[in-house]
């Protein structure tokens, strides 16, 4: 399984970007998707995930800013964010986790994508 994440850029704070994810193969409905984010010299972050019916998780910094959202026979995944910040800025990365239940430990999820960056001016 190959994942690649796109949407990436710069943007002044209040802005918006979309990033999407796209799954080489087709996953199993019951696969977890996510979001997490890098800043330099910080800890990967856990941002959201959604599961294979919708149900959907984000960390408490982006609630009611970020939306997350799976497409099309559960093959890609997109975040939608909104009024950023520059705390925002990071390298964002999409992951899938082999499990039935929302997770935001990095650990559970098994493939990875390369990262696209982004960055919220001030």
């Amino acid at each position: 399984v190959q994942l690649q994440a796109s949407g990436g850029g710069l943007v002044q704070t209040g802005g918006s970007l979309r990033l999407s994810c796209a799954v080489s193969e087709a996953i199993v409905r019951s696969q977890i998707m996510g979001w997490f984010r890098q800043a330099p010299a910080k800890e990967r972050e856990f941002v959201a995930a959604v599961s294979w019916n919708g149900d959907s998780v984000y960390t408490d910094s982006v609630k009611g800013r970020f939306t997350i959202a799976r497409y099309i026979g559960n093959r890609t995944v997109s975040l939608e964010m909104n009024s950023l910040k520059p705390e925002d800025t990071a390298v964002y990365y999409c992951a899938v986790a082999p499990k039935i239940r929302l997770t935001r430990l990095a650990h559970d999820y098994r493939f990875w994508g390369q990262g696209t960056q982004v960055t919220v001016s001030s």
